[in-house]
């Protein structure tokens, strides 16, 4: 153990980042969930293969530049697959891979958390904001 922070000596921590540092595959679930449409986008999927027109009306506010980044995101991360139906015009189908169903069966968890404590957190802000005056 360390005296004092200065005591920690070069070399004794695995900087974050780095492919040994225990947290990694926790920032690449962190850096999707961070994203405003993730979430959304993913439980639009959960209730079966959408057409890219029915996830643009379904996903109320996102621009098209937007939905196409997260699906894109989404499909690298493997949670998304992406069917290109030869028509014309070309239409595009997208679906949850297996590892994406996983992925939404966990975000459905802190879905249901949010909506069941919803109200416990803005009586909670709003006290916060009343003492700051």
């Amino acid at each position: 153990m360390f005296d004092t922070h200065t005591d920690v000596r070069e070399g004794t921590l695995v900087p974050c980042g780095s492919p040994d540092h225990e947290d990694c595959g926790l920032r690449l679930i962190l850096d999707r969930l961070g994203e405003q449409w993730t979430v959304m986008t993913l439980a639009e999927l959960s209730a079966g293969p959408r057409r890219y027109r029915e996830l643009e009306r379904a996903l109320t506010g996102i621009s098209q530049r937007m939905m196409t980044l997260t699906l894109r995101r989404l499909e690298r991360d493997g949670h998304v697959l992406r069917h290109v139906e030869p028509a014309i015009p070309p239409s595009v189908t997208y679906e949850l891979s297996d590892l994406g169903k996983s992925f939404a069966g966990q975000v459905a968890a802190l879905v249901s958390w949010s909506r069941q404590h919803k109200q416990e957190m803005e009586s909670a802000q709003a006290l916060f904001d009343d003492n700051r005056l």
